[in-house]
């Protein structure tokens, strides 16, 4: 009985870390796309140039999101305890 809950509390462990390692792939995503083709939010940025400042916040929250997760989800996998506690 002790096994099965502690392989549940893995497997949960990673599912968590997933959809966190997928949200900070999405702020990723849409930070590079907002840097990469401005032409799109160039009347909004023209009309407040504080977003582009938020474009770099979403590129530094995404990576770390991103590092967290996937560095989350390996130490559920591998069941190390040192990655977990990263």
């Amino acid at each position: 009985m002790e096994g099965d809950c502690l392989s549940c509390m893995k497997y949960l462990m990673f599912v968590f870390n997933f959809f966190i390692f997928l949200g900070g792939a999405c702020l990723l995503g849409v930070g590079i796309w907002v840097m990469v083709d401005p032409t799109g939010f160039r009347e909004i940025v023209a009309a407040n140039p504080l977003l582009i400042t938020g474009a770099y916040i979403l590129l530094a929250m995404g990576g770390l999101l991103f590092l967290l997760g996937f560095l989350g989800c390996c130490g559920a996998v591998r069941e190390n305890k040192c990655l977990l506690l990263f």
